[in-house]
């Protein structure tokens, strides 16, 4: 009998253990919701509520900002996209797919357009990482080729 108890326990333990790792779907579904209306406030050019999905002061890496983890306010990013739609009126993000990354992670694989003043269009292939915690993006990791953007006069 004692021996039949450590095997039960010993399994219970393993199964407890492995149950830890796997992220919880709840979780998983409600950043997948997160980051799809991210991209909507973004469609819709509202930067502000956009901006307000991250944390006071998150952790950027993107090519626009050079190399390494920038740290950005809010503020500053509602004005870094409004500054982007200046330049671009009609700037759309189309969504390609998303990939649950664990329970805190999502990644996003979009295609961002517009159509500057000049008439020149951009069509630039991006992936992001956002980092989710406690219902607000902590980390933006965005990877795009800068020098392969497509902006040529159509």
């Amino acid at each position: 009998m004692r021996k039949l108890i450590t095997i039960a326990v010993a399994v219970f333990m393993f199964i407890s253990c492995n149950n830890q790792n796997q992220p919880k779907i709840e979780d998983t579904a409600q950043n997948e919701k997160l980051v799809k209306q991210y991209f909507d406030h973004f469609n819709n050019h509202d930067w502000k509520k956009m901006s307000e999905m991250y944390i006071e002061t998150a952790d950027f890496k993107d090519p626009s900002f050079g190399k390494g983890i920038v740290k950005q306010t809010r503020k500053q990013t509602e004005d870094k996209y409004a500054e982007l739609n200046k330049i671009f009126p009609d700037l759309h993000d189309k969504i390609i797919q998303i990939y649950p990354s664990g329970e805190k992670n999502i990644i996003v694989e979009f295609v961002s357009t517009g159509t500057a003043p000049d008439n020149s269009k951009l069509e630039l292939p991006i992936c992001t990482v956002f980092t989710i915690e406690n219902g607000l993006i902590t980390k933006d990791f965005t990877y795009f080729d800068n020098f392969e953007a497509d902006t040529s006069k159509k």
